[in-house]
């Protein structure tokens, strides 16, 4: 990822996906995804086509964002977020620390009792990695509803703390896999701010010789239509 033109990943550390929005309706009659949190990402949508919202939770508040084609939309660490197909929504997805995202940091609004222990949450979230694709699509549908069924939990609470210990029980699932973020972290975000530091410091002293060593990248995704928490994912290879 480094080379004398400094970091050569996604600017900023980032990664892409491309999503196509699940158009299975729920308990309530929305179509959408998968509602979640991420602990230690911002994400932002870039809506190229179709129409639909997210809906947010956060201490401040429930909210829709409507997404149309040309909406940037994004959200900090710790937002609960709802994706709602009204019409064939696709979304360009930025995610930061290298594809974290997709890689580990989310926890999905499962009812507590799945969030007891490591091993429950697996047991309740996991998908069937060779199965039929009819199959992992029912697992998808199945753990989209259990989710939902949380989500509307913290929803209708009153006052913050449901919020507070759904978040609570998020950040204990999360923290064996500390370790291995934060590496991800350094050689992404970490890294990319680094090499900027030093190419000012390179420039303040008049050298500008890390410029010949500039570098043109271009990939094509590794995977089409996996099933995701949100939709249907193009993903793009992970971080060297």
């Amino acid at each position: 990822m480094v080379s004398g033109a400094g970091f050569t990943g996604l600017p900023g550390g980032v990664a892409v996906s491309h999503l196509c929005v699940y158009d299975w309706p729920a308990a309530d009659g929305v179509r959408g995804g998968t509602p979640h949190v991420h602990l230690t990402c911002a994400e932002a949508y870039v809506v190229t086509g179709g129409r639909g919202a997210v809906q947010t939770l956060t201490t401040s508040g429930y909210e829709v964002t409507p997404l149309v084609p040309g909406t940037v939309a994004w959200f900090t660490p710790g937002t609960v977020h709802r994706l709602v197909n009204d019409d064939d929504l696709r979304i360009t997805v930025l995610m930061q620390n290298s594809g974290l995202p997709e890689a580990g940091d989310a926890v999905l609004t499962l009812p507590p009792r799945y969030l007891a222990d490591a091993q429950t949450y697996a047991a309740a979230t996991a998908l069937p990695v060779d199965a039929p694709e009819e199959e992992r699509a029912r697992a998808a549908r199945a753990r989209r509803d259990l989710a939902l069924e949380g989500y509307r939990a913290l929803r209708d609470a009153d006052g913050p703390e449901a919020l507070a210990a759904f978040h609570r029980a998020a950040a204990a699932l999360v923290r064996p896999r500390l370790a291995e973020w934060r590496e991800r972290w350094r050689r992404g975000a970490e890294a990319a701010a680094a090499a900027t530091g030093e190419q000012l410091d390179r420039l303040g002293k008049g050298d500008a010789g890390y410029l010949a060593d500039a570098v043109v990248r271009a990939e094509q995704p590794s995977e089409y239509g996996r099933f995701g928490m949100c939709g249907r994912l193009d993903v793009y290879p992970g971080p060297a």
